[in-house]
């Protein structure tokens, strides 16, 4: 199925680590960032006031931030005879006032004209995403670095891609929707549990073979997944939305605000579980023996155990033929949970689909005996420096099966 292209979304972005003067503070009150090369050749000669803008704060420990504003791009030498000096003037706000020197900044600018102000913590996994999204071949510093996007030479939004869009808020729109809406269409304005979505997924996808190419195949189902859930949720969301959300005479504003949470926890809960379900099924195609949510110490329940959690029990079963696996589909800090899940595992094995983790979080997951398994087409998301450790799953299937053949 086609999907779109970045260049569908922006027509360029200039990124930057923040200096003191570019922030605001008590040493610095400006609210502007002086124009150089890669800032003129995105806004252009002509002065432009009133960008629309809208600036969003990426943490790696706190929620997203997000505000509207503007920005102005203007030669505040003009009509004088010394040469151009351009300025690009942001208006204050709640993200900018959390702006630190060292931070990243991106100002992406979007088809429509209008500016993505994108503020994120220095040197984190969010900085890392946003660095490999939008294809900057060097880390930015303190000057700024360009890149343009030509529409004909842009990337795919693939499954990568769209992972960090939506943590930008966007969500593109699908080509080929109609075929998407055919699928779901016996659902009416309900939805199936998410093991009849993942089956659901998989099975409008013949031509992935599980056996061929597990990495392709775990990407494309869940891709597949998340599409068909994003137009059923799409289609029940406007339904609510248009009934309005009135208590007796008032706007309710709490069920609304209670129907927003309810509808960001359904897509981070079904996103984990639509993961274990592919999962299952992959383990299943490739003869893998397991358990899904087997009971080791404590009640602990790891996500999958190999061959069995009756092996595991078992303390005259050998300690290296066992195999323990997390699945998560985005990390966060929430990696550390999979440490105690099963203590006669020495080296544990966690699967995520989540792109570009820090190298500061990766570090510490070696050290801790704790090996990161994600597909091998993600792995590019990755510095150079961590691919070498990286597992992909064709890798993780191979020891598994080893452990069990001998």
């Amino acid at each position: 199925m086609r999907r779109g292209m970045l260049s569908d979304l922006f027509v360029g972005v200039v990124a930057k680590r923040l200096t003191l003067v570019e922030t605001i503070s008590e040493r610095s009150n400006q609210h502007e960032f002086q124009g150089t090369k890669p800032l003129k050749r995105l806004f252009g000669d002509a002065d432009r006031r009133g960008i629309p803008a809208r600036f969003i704060r990426l943490s790696e420990r706190q929620e997203s931030l997000s505000d509207d504003g503007f920005v102005s791009w203007s030669n505040v030498r003009k009509g004088k005879p010394r040469a151009p000096e351009y300025h690009l003037y942001y208006s204050g706000n709640a993200v900018t006032e959390l702006m630190r020197p060292g931070d990243m900044l991106f100002l992406a600018l979007q088809r429509d004209g209008s500016l993505l102000v994108i503020n994120t913590s220095a040197l984190g996994t969010i900085e890392n995403q946003l660095i490999w999204l939008f294809g900057l071949e060097q880390e930015p510093e303190h000057g700024f670095t360009l890149q343009e996007f030509d529409k004909d030479r842009s990337p795919e939004l693939g499954f990568a891609a769209r992972y960090v869009l939506d943590e930008l808020g966007i969500e593109p729109e699908e080509p080929e929707a109609h075929r998407l809406d055919r699928l779901i269409e016996p659902f009416g304005l309900k939805f199936p549990s998410t093991r009849v979505f993942s089956e659901l997924a998989r099975a409008s996808l013949p031509e992935v073979s599980a056996t061929d190419d597990p990495d392709g195949a775990l990407v494309e189902w869940m891709d597949r997944e998340e599409q068909l859930f994003r137009r059923l949720e799409r289609r029940i969301v406007a339904v609510r939305i248009g009934s309005g959300f009135q208590s007796a005479a008032e706007v309710d504003v709490d069920g609304f605000l209670s129907f927003s949470l309810s509808v960001q926890n359904r897509r981070k809960a079904r996103a984990g579980l639509a993961l274990e379900n592919h999962l299952e099924a992959m383990f299943g195609a490739q003869g893998i023996r397991y358990v899904r949510g087997g009971e080791t110490e404590n009640r602990n329940k790891p996500d999958f155990l190999f061959p069995g959690d009756s092996e595991y029990r078992d303390q005259t079963f050998p300690d290296d033929k066992l195999t323990m696996l997390g699945a998560k589909s985005t990390l966060k800090d929430r990696w550390r949970q999979v440490l105690s899940e099963a203590k006669r595992v020495e080296e544990k094995h966690l699967l995520t689909l989540e792109p570009g983790v820090s190298e500061n979080q990766t570090d510490e997951m070696q050290a801790k005996h704790l090996r990161l398994v994600l597909p091998k087409g993600l792995h590019g998301t990755y510095r150079e420096s961590q691919r070498s450790w990286l597992m992909d799953l064709s890798d993780f299937l191979a020891v598994v099966r080893n452990r069990q053949d001998c």
